[in-house]
C-alpha cells in the first residue's frame, strides 16, 4: 500500500521511509504543507502520516483542507485529492486537548512521538482495514487467506510462498475485488515516485500469482486490466 509521509525532520522522515518500506509499503515523503497538498492532488495514497509542526505551516491546516475538499468526480479527479484518505497524525504534541483537536479535525488516529515502529505499523493496518470496510485482520477469498500483519498467504490450509511484490499485488487486487484495475492503477499503489518500474512488472507478478494460486484466481479484462471476482465458492 502507498503511504505519504509529511515530515520536515529529514532524519525522522528517512527512518520512517526505511522502516515502512521494509514492511512492504511504498513510501513518498513531503516536508511541508505546500508540497504535500500538491502530492495529494497528483497521486492517490492509501494513508497519510502527518506531522503537525511543519516549516511552511501547520499540518492541521492541511488536514482541514483535505477533509473539506469536495469528492472527486469524473474529469475533476485528476486535480482533486480524495477527502476520505485516512490520516494518522504523528507528532510531538502529546497533550490531551491537542489529541482531541486533531481527531475532531478529521484525523483517523493520533500517535505521539517518540513511538514504536511496530505500533505505527499496527495502527496503519487498522486504518487501512477500516478504509476497506473490513473488520477481520485477515482477508478471506474462497480458499485463500491473507494476513497483512505477518504478510503470509495460505490456500486450502497450505502456506504459499511469495515475494514481497507478489504479496503486494495480491493485496491490492483483493482489496479491490470485483473492480477492474488497470496496470497503471496497480503500479500507482505499489511504487513510490523514485522507484524504477519495468514495463511488464505487473504482468510478471500476476503470472507468478496465477501459477501459485491457480489460473482462475485473477481474471483479465482485455485492454482494461485485472480483477479478482467478487464472489467465489468458499
Amino acid at each position: 500500500m502507498r503511504i505519504l509521509v509529511v515530515e520536515d525532520d529529514a532524519g525522522i522522515a528517512s527512518g520512517l521511509r526505511t522502516n515502512l518500506q521494509q514492511r512492504g509499503y511504498a513510501v513518498d515523503v513531503c516536508d511541508g504543507v505546500v508540497s504535500a497538498w500538491a502530492a495529494l492532488r497528483a497521486e492517490r495514497f492509501d494513508a497519510v502520516l502527518l506531522d503537525l509542526g511543519l516549516t511552511d505551516g501547520d499540518g492541521s491546516e492541511l488536514l482541514r483542507r483535505l477533509r473539506l475538499s469536495p469528492p472527486a468526480v469524473g474529469a475533476q479527479s485528476a486535480a482533486l485529492p480524495d477527502p476520505s484518505t485516512p490520516v494518522l497524525i504523528v507528532t510531538a504534541r502529546d497533550q490531551v486537548h491537542q489529541r482531541i483537536a486533531g481527531l475532531d479535525l478529521g484525523a483517523d488516529d493520533y500517535l505521539s512521538k517518540p513511538f514504536d515502529v511496530d505500533e505505527l505499523d499496527a495502527r496503519l493496518r487498522a486504518l487501512l482495514r477500516r478504509a476497506a470496510g473490513r473488520t477481520s485482520p485477515t482477508i478471506r477469498h474462497g480458499d485463500i487467506e491473507v494476513d497483512p500483519a505477518s504478510r503470509t498467504v495460505r490456500q486450502a490450509g497450505r502456506t504459499v510462498e511469495m515475494s514481497p511484490r507478489e504479496f503486494s499485488v495480491l493485496l491490492v487486487l483483493l482489496e479491490a475485488r470485483g473492480r477492474v484495475l488497470s496496470r497503471l492503477q496497480i503500479e500507482e499503489r505499489l511504487y513510490s515516485w523514485d522507484a524504477a518500474i519495468e514495463s511488464n512488472a505487473v504482468e510478471v507478478h500476476i503470472h507468478h500469482l496465477r501459477r501459485k494460486l491457480g489460473s482462475a484466481c485473477i481474471q483479465t479484462m482485455r485492454g482494461v486490466g485485472y480483477f479478482m471476482p467478487q464472489d467465489v465458492p468458499q
